[in-house]
């Protein structure tokens, strides 16, 4: 669906994204995150057409951004996180106008409009002057002008700006009702959004890609969380022996209960050690409590990535 390759993007002297390269799927959810300056606005308002690359290019459905950007623009929605609506129009204006400039006409146009007020629940302020609305329904006007046509490819920023929980609960079944048929890439800097919704993730660090991973190979860690009795005084040395285990740590030793961590080695099977560390704790003389993998959570895979890469200051 989209190939990037060797995208690359100077404000003057200053590098804003260099010689980025991906691959992004037919009806994939992608976040896309980053600290503030990491690049992520400038690689959407590239990937959109919004912004001409200095070098490298991209591809959506095999067809080169640069070369048809007014036909692709069409198939594609775009939220920006500072969305430029006219205050003294009314949604109804807008869409109409915003549906126009994506070649939308006659049935066609007034379909994709009921979509999209439906979709985003704009109904009963179809006619309001857009200045008068709170911030949270600034947004949906945003959002129902990205999915008008019902794009292959949106992109958006921060869409849950200015909502409150249950416009936000909304939202994400919404975009997950679009990934059904669309490709979705998501920058916010809520990780609980990326949690909820997407299945994959691209980290920007100083305009460069830090990180590039399905979500759930992410959330995996090569620990184990082991509470047993302390009925065996020699369990840790036991544990320690076997040759699935690169380190044992307590965690707690209290109430004679014990509590470890367990690191496996890079080339150990899961099930395998689990297997054998069940053993070894009953066959001690210790009651086995519980035995379950340790999750690793987005924020910590984020701070681990950007660190490796570092702390982007750039545009």
């Amino acid at each position: 669906m989209i190939d990037v390759k060797s995208l690359t993007r100077y404000y003057g002297k200053t590098t804003a994204v260099e010689d980025l390269s991906f691959s992004i799927e037919e009806r994939q959810v992608v976040g896309l995150l980053g600290h503030n300056g990491a690049g992520k606005t400038t690689v959407m308002k590239m990937l959109s057409g919004f912004l001409e690359p200095t070098a490298g290019s991209v591809q959506i459905g095999g067809k080169d951004l640069n070369l048809h950007a007014r036909e692709l623009q069409r198939s594609l929605g775009y939220l920006p996180e500072n969305l430029p609506i006219y205050p003294e129009m009314s949604i109804a204006d807008y869409l109409d106008y915003a549906a126009h400039l994506k070649g939308l006409r006659g049935d066609s146009k007034r379909r994709a409009i009921r979509y999209s007020v439906d979709a985003t629940e704009l109904g009963d302020r179809f006619f309001d002057p857009i200045g008068q609305l709170s911030r949270g329904f600034k947004q949906r006007v945003g959002v129902a002008q990205a999915i008008l046509g019902e794009p292959d490819l949106l992109i958006l920023d921060e869409p849950a700006n200015g909502l409150d929980p249950q416009q936000n609960e909304h939202m994400r079944d919404l975009v997950r009702e679009l990934s059904t048929r669309a490709t979705v890439i998501l920058s916010t800097h809520i990780m609980q959004e990326v949690d909820a919704l997407c299945e994959r993730v691209l980290v920007l660090s100083n305009g460069s890609l830090a990180l590039d991973s399905p979500l759930a190979a992410l959330r995996e860690s090569r620990e184990l969380l082991l509470t047993s009795s302390d009925d065996a005084p020699n369990l840790v040395s036991l544990l320690t022996r076997l040759p699935q285990i690169a380190d044992v740590a307590t965690l707690d030793a209290a109430a004679n209960k014990l509590t470890l961590t367990l690191s496996l080695h890079e080339s150990a099977v899961m099930d395998t050690a689990a297997g054998n560390i069940s053993r070894t704790v009953i066959d001690s003389g210790a009651k086995l409590y519980s035995l379950t993998p340790l999750r690793r959570n987005l924020e910590q895979i984020f701070r681990e990535a950007v660190k490796e890469k570092g702390v982007s200051h750039g545009s």
